[in-house]
This record gives structure tokens, C-alpha cells and sequence, in this order.
């Protein structure tokens, strides 16, 4: 076991998103996940039907006892839900883990269509945590809301990396799942240039935590020392294979398999 991750996001009742996804993707890649609840949610494959906030005090006190403790070589950012969890989190991440790579997913609005964080937190997001983040991982709608650019094409997913760039991230993972086509490509974008990963579209609804999955691997690789090209690109071979390998679980959209690394002990 390598890597150190604390994970600050929110629960799936699930299984397949959030907190859940998150501790099953770091360990499935042979990291020590550690977790900072920011908010219970109640939810099933086909949506979120309840969300009970944990109070800040409580979420900044899990934060510094683990880092304390423990240490982390590494910390993903999932589901914040408010500018004042927003501020919390950067207070204590800059107070108790300087220096440590920071792994920023802006959650906004879930499979099911919940959203996930207040419409009026979007600026805290960007002036607070993207000047941490060794890297932010944003979907295609999440980048539109964080620029204000509508993104059709490689194109508009490279002008709005180069915003988010400008914005204090260390690097921007646009993942391009949301646009239309066969081929899917996913664009890396840091101050020193870009790597485009593309893949084959796999035609499947089980794709429940695909987010949350991808940038606890991304947070994982770079807990263990790869550096942010390799860990993108292994957490993208390890997602791909969860997707194709999913159990098929729920009515709606479905968990991934993110155990598929785990050899056979029955």
C-alpha cells in the first residue's frame, strides 16, 4: 500500500458515487484512503433524494485530525455544496496541508440532476480552491458554469482550460464525456502544454461515479509520485475497464466496477 489520500466529499447511500466510489478507487489502486464527510445524501441509481449537510465544525474537525494524525500525500476535493464549506475546506487545506497535491473535482450537479452545489458558491469555487489544485477535473457543463464559455468541440475545451489555467489551477483535466460521438477524448492542459486522451464511447447507462471514480485515481497515482500526465492517464485505463466490467446493479444509472483490480479470494 503507497499514497496517502484524504478524500473531502460527500456520502452515496449507493454505493457507486461520492465518498463510497472515492475509497473503493484509491484502494483498488493500492493507496491508504482516509475521508472528511462534507454532507450524507440519500440516493439510488435513479437520483438524490435527500441531502443533510454536515455541520463545518465537524467537517474541518475530521480534516485536521486525519492530517494531524496520519498526513496525506495527496487530497481529492469532491462535493463541497456551499461558499461556506467551500471556505472552510481552503482555510483548513491551506493551514494543515501545505504543499500537498490537491485534486479538485467541482461536483455541481449529480447523474440524476440534483444539484449539488449552490448556483451562488461557483465563485467561491474558482477565488478559493481552483489556486490550490495541482489539478481540476471539470465535465463539460461544470467548465461552462466555472467560464461562461459554451463548449462544442476541442476547440472551446481548450479555451476554457486555459481560463481555469488563468484561474490558479495547476493543471485541468477537461473531460469531454458529455459531447455528442463515437470517439470520446478527454484534454489535459497545463502551463507547459496538452495531452489528449481518447478512447472508444462505451453505450452503457452504468456510469454512476464515472467523476467522482476518475479524480480519486487521478488523486491516488499522484499521492504514489506519478507525475499528472501518467496519473491521468492510468486513472482513465482504470475507469474505462470499470465501465466495460460494471455489474449491471439499480434501474437507473448504475455503479461502476471498481474492483476489477482485485484478484479472486473466494
Amino acid at each position: 500500500m503507497k499514497g496517502r489520500v484524504l478524500i473531502v466529499a460527500g456520502s452515496d447511500s449507493g454505493g457507486g458515487a461520492g465518498i463510497q466510489a472515492d475509497i473503493k478507487a484509491v484502494t483498488a489502486l493500492n493507496g491508504y484512503a482516509m475521508t472528511a464527510i462534507t454532507a450524507l445524501t440519500a440516493q439510488d441509481t435513479s437520483g438524490v433524494h435527500g441531502v443533510l449537510p454536515v455541520p463545518i465544525d465537524f467537517l474541518v474537525q475530521q480534516m485536521r485530525l486525519v492530517l494531524a494524525d496520519i498526513g496525506a500525500d495527496a487530497v481529492k476535493i469532491g462535493m463541497l455544496a456551499t461558499a461556506e464549506i467551500i471556505d472552510a475546506v481552503a482555510d483548513t487545506l491551506a493551514g494543515s496541508a501545505p504543499g500537498v497535491a490537491i485534486v479538485a473535482d467541482p461536483v455541481m450537479v449529480a447523474k440524476g440532476g440534483h444539484r449539488l452545489l449552490d448556483e451562488s458558491a461557483t465563485g467561491a469555487l474558482i477565488r478559493r480552491l481552483l489556486p490550490l489544485a495541482a489539478i481540476v477535473t471539470p465535465n463539460v457543463p461544470e467548465a461552462e458554469a466555472m467560464t461562461g464559455i459554451a463548449i462544442n468541440g476541442v476547440d472551446d475545451m481548450r479555451r476554457a482550460a486555459d481560463i481555469l489555467l488563468q484561474y490558479g489551477a495547476g493543471a485541468v483535466l477537461m473531460k469531454g464525456g458529455h459531447m455528442d460521438g463515437p470517439v470520446l477524448t478527454d484534454l489535459l492542459v497545463t502551463r507547459l502544454g496538452e495531452t489528449a486522451f481518447t478512447g472508444k464511447r462505451v453505450e452503457t447507462r452504468h456510469t454512476h461515479g464515472t467523476g467522482c471514480t476518475l479524480s480519486s485515481a487521478i488523486a491516488a497515482g499522484l499521492a504514489q509520485g506519478l507525475d499528472v500526465v501518467a496519473a491521468v492517464d492510468r486513472a482513465r485505463r482504470y475507469v474505462d475497464i470499470a465501465i466495460r466490467t460494471a455489474p449491471g446493479f439499480g434501474r437507473g444509472h448504475g455503479p461502476l466496477n471498481h474492483a476489477h483490480t482485485v484478484g479472486d479470494f473466494a
